[in-house]
């Protein structure tokens, strides 16, 4: 979904790409792919990144990398956070019969709908 205010649901790298040019009141992304350290420098609007301990793409290391950018950002206001046992894609291809992974979906639903409602009103 695009509005004038969120992204969500689409990929990293277009989320990215629009929180660098104040383009959106606040961004999260979920399993990021094809974004760079250089294009976290560039955020502009808060952030959320909510990365899989099992990634190829985006793999914790860089997350890490990702928020120790945004710490040095002072205003820009982050949130990053790596889920346990979880692969890329985990927040929408899941079964819902594995308990710990619907736990670990929701889980980052409800931590990317708080972050909007702390930024979007």
């Amino acid at each position: 979904m695009i509005s004038d205010t969120t992204v969500y649901g689409i990929t990293a790298k277009v989320v990215v790409e629009l929180a660098k040019q104040d383009n959106i009141k606040a961004g999260v992304f979920c399993h990021p792919s094809f974004v760079s350290v250089d294009d976290i420098k560039e955020v502009k609007v808060p952030l959320a990144i909510l990365g899989a301990e099992i990634d190829q793409m985006s793999p914790p290391a860089v997350i890490k990398q990702f928020e120790e950018i945004l710490a040095a950002k002072p205003d820009v206001d982050a949130f990053v956070k790596i889920f346990p046992g979880v692969s890329h894609g985990w927040t929408v291809r899941y079964s819902i019969e594995d308990e710990a992974a619907v736990k670990a979906a929701e889980e980052a639903h409800k931590d990317a709908l708080e972050w909007f409602a702390k930024y979007v009103k």
